[in-house]
């Protein structure tokens, strides 16, 4: 029987606490610090394993004082297949080599193949979002791969259509998991879209038009999540060779005139200008004040200071603390720092607002 865990009550403070969506999983579990990490355990206990490692995610960030939590994706060996897992027509298991997100960090990179008609059989994440909610009564967000950012990571072998076509057909099949995670109680749906800030041509052409497909009409809270990239070397590499942040000038601006409730953006380890906010007046803005690229751990006044720039441009109640990404990479010792380090940073701010 599960018993749910609590700890420090949800405070009704405006600027809350979250993270973005992946946490690191058990070393017992997968190799700690490898994306698409195979699974240690035998197929036959990997459903006890993954409910497992879900308590122990969902425990941390209980423990840790966050507003709302996530499955930390601990089913998932990618936050891309993990959706793709449950579609037909998709092989998520023999992958093959393609250039994904522009080759901004490498050549190539592995990837589903799309092998027959992709189809929705029933949901995919439900099931854990179920297994999280047993947990806690706190609000849980469910994140779902953007359909920009899907098709960039899928190698179509069919010849179903143009990449903009393959989109919308996986938008209507996303917008299906939706509906059905938001039946299931998900406070918050969130569609991941990288992509965003790479393919700015595409995402002004048909990429917004995949995304409010897939959000429309979900019944519950909407969000995407829009960022640089995991805390891996070569993304790190690359953010230090960067001298262009003008990315969300261009997708902001475009999911400024959706229907999504929240947008969550990467400012810790990127030099991106926090005026860019101004242009998601009206919108929940979910703040990436914590570098997922390394294992130090923010202070409470580092996260604080960042809250306080965001202030200029967003509304106390609309600013929630949140990590530039997901903590996957990181130590689960440096994953806990950080989301405590979210909370008393948000904290501190309240007390400034006499909250």
């Amino acid at each position: 029987m599960n018993v749910p865990i609590r700890a420090t009550p949800i405070r009704a403070s405006p600027i809350r606490a979250t993270i973005v969506g992946s946490l690191p999983k058990p070393g017992w579990l997968a190799e700690p610090g490898i994306l698409q990490a195979a699974w240690k355990v035998p197929p036959a206990d990997l459903a006890e394993a993954w409910a497992d490692a879900t308590r122990l995610c969902v425990a941390s960030q209980v423990a840790a004082g966050l507003d709302v939590v996530t499955d930390g994706e601990q089913r998932r060996r990618h936050y891309v297949w993990g959706f793709l897992d449950g579609i037909a027509g998709v092989d998520t298991e023999t992958l093959a080599l393609k250039p994904t997100r522009g080759q901004r960090f490498r050549k190539e990179t592995p990837v589903a193949r799309l092998i027959g008609e992709p189809e929705w059989r029933g949901p995919v994440l439900v099931e854990p979002l179920l297994a999280v909610r047993a947990l806690t009564d706190r609000p849980v967000k469910v994140t779902l791969p953007g359909p920009m950012t899907l098709v960039d990571s899928l190698l179509d072998e069919v010849g179903r259509g143009s990449v903009a076509d393959l989109a919308m057909i996986f938008a209507d099949l996303l917008n299906c998991e939706a509906k059905a995670l938001a039946a299931a109680g998900a406070a918050v749906v969130q569609f991941d879209e990288p992509c965003f800030n790479i393919h700015l041509d595409a995402a002004r052409d048909w990429g917004i038009v995949a995304l409010q497909r897939a959000s429309a009409g979900a019944g519950t809270t909407t969000g995407v999540h829009i960022c640089y990239g995991y805390g891996g070397q070569e993304v790190t590499d690359w953010k230090a060779a960067n001298r262009d942040w003008s990315h969300y000038e261009h997708s902001l601006a475009l999911v400024a005139g959706t229907d999504i409730d929240q947008v969550s953006i990467e400012t810790a380890a990127a030099g991106v200008d926090i005026g860019v906010l101004e242009l998601l007046r009206g919108k929940d803005v979910l703040l990436g004040v914590v570098d997922v690229g390394t294992e130090r751990v923010e202070t409470a006044n580092e996260v604080a200071d960042r809250l306080r720039r965001g202030l200029d441009h967003v509304a106390p109640e609309r600013l929630s603390a949140c990590t530039d990404c997901g903590l996957v990479l990181r130590s689960r010792a440096a994953a806990v720092g950080k989301m405590r380090a979210l909370v008393e940073g948000a904290a501190l701010v309240n007390r400034e607002l006499a909250f």
